[in-house]
């Protein structure tokens, strides 16, 4: 019974997958607006901003030297960004009625969330990958090693997967999608309340120990040591706990939310 269950929730949160990504299909033009977004705040930096705060910068102070600076600040806005769009669905989900209908049907309760949190994933894997793409393109630089592009890759996808289910659980205590897609903004701005931007040492003392304390400066500082190829442990635990604390987070609030609305 036990394994038949398991069976079951495999196969209907694969369902759940499909439902997402043809909605995906259906719309095109929000997955470019949501990759759109990072990529234009990459260009804008890079080439109207990149030469003057590149100048304070370690090095050369050069335009290239900023664009391997602000590189993992623009992926964390990359995961972000995505991040509103899942908010959006879950709360479309809840108020459109469409829970009430797969309350009649025989499937498991968790795959809706599921297949919500997997077409996330492929679509934060998606926006990702462009920006890769655009900032090698424009001559971003990297000492890292096969390992340390490992690393980077399972920390990417790591911070993914608890963003998503903690954007998750805010479009189920959303009570609309508007609401549920204001909410998130927070995370597309937090990158430049810390070292996304700028060194953190360069900012007044109340800021700046906010922007030390904050979730993303150690995941940014930690994408950053490994493109690099000097990556820090500290960083990098700091990172990983975060992650860890925000999933956990996000899930348990997430799982309890769906089931008091979806009893209702």
């Amino acid at each position: 019974m036990r394994g038949a269950g398991g069976t079951y929730a495999v196969r209907d949160s694969v369902t759940m997958l499909r439902r997402n990504l043809r909605r995906m299909a259906r719309y095109p033009s929000m997955t470019l607006i949501l990759i759109g977004q990072p990529l234009l705040f990459l260009l804008l930096f890079v080439y109207v901003f990149g030469a003057t705060m590149g100048a304070g910068l370690p090095g050369t102070g050069s335009r290239s030297d900023y664009l391997t600076f602000i590189t993992p600040g623009i992926l964390m806005m990359a995961v972000a960004s995505v991040s509103i769009s899942t908010a959006v669905s879950v709360a479309t989900d809840m108020t459109n009625g469409i829970i009430d209908r797969f309350r009649t049907m025989a499937i498991a309760k968790v795959s809706v969330l599921t297949g919500h949190v997997l077409g996330a994933m492929i679509q934060t894997a998606l926006a990702l990958a462009v920006v890769f793409a655009v900032a090698f393109l424009l001559g971003l630089g990297t000492a890292a090693s096969v390992m340390q592009w490992c690393g980077l890759v399972g920390l990417l996808g790591l911070v993914s997967f608890a963003m998503t289910w903690f954007t998750v659980a805010l479009g189920l205590a959303s009570p609309n999608p508007e609401a549920a897609s204001n909410w998130p903004m927070i995370f597309v701005l937090l990158p430049f309340v810390g070292s996304g931007f700028v060194p953190v040492v360069s900012m007044p003392a109340g800021l700046r120990w906010f922007a030390e304390h904050q979730p993303f400066t150690p995941l940014m500082d930690t994408f950053r040591g490994l493109l690099a190829g000097t990556p820090d442990g500290s960083d990098g635990l700091w990172a990983v706990g975060w992650c860890v604390v925000i999933g956990c987070g996000g899930y348990l609030w997430a799982r309890r939310l769906y089931r008091t609305r979806a009893a209702r």
